[in-house]
């Protein structure tokens, strides 16, 4: 591992996340990647479609007569594939100059906040 190049998350931590969380917590860690890697201006843009992209998938998610988990799933598929397929190799076209950052703290981070939403859910639910 050289210590003076940047370490990012994979493309495939991207997707996961992604999939398992949202693609706003993808786009977080291509944000990070892209913090990293000193582009200031990009990450935000990335940033911006993340976000977008959630926002899309809640709207279109309540429209549904019968929403089910399979349909928040594909969305985050589809918004991590956008993210690692698009973005990702715009601003990293070469993954193997970056050393990859380890996704425990991501990950612990994800299932905590899990964990308080379904949490708040269920308090609601009783109340």
């Amino acid at each position: 591992m050289d210590h003076n190049r940047p370490r990012i998350y994979s493309k495939q931590a991207i997707i996961g996340f992604s999939v398992f969380f949202s693609t706003l917590f993808g786009g977080v860690l291509l944000f990070l990647n892209l913090r990293e890697a000193k582009k200031s201006r990009e990450s935000y843009l990335v940033l911006a479609v993340s976000v977008l992209v959630t926002i899309a998938t809640i709207v279109i998610g309540n429209l549904q007569e019968n929403p089910r988990s399979t349909y928040a799933y594909f969305c985050g598929f589809v918004g991590g594939c956008l993210l690692a397929f698009y973005f990702f190799p715009k601003y990293f076209p070469d993954e193997t100059q970056y050393d990859k950052k380890p996704i425990w703290k991501p990950l612990i981070i994800g299932i905590v906040l899990t964990a308080i939403f379904v949490a708040v859910l269920i308090c609601i639910t009783i109340h």
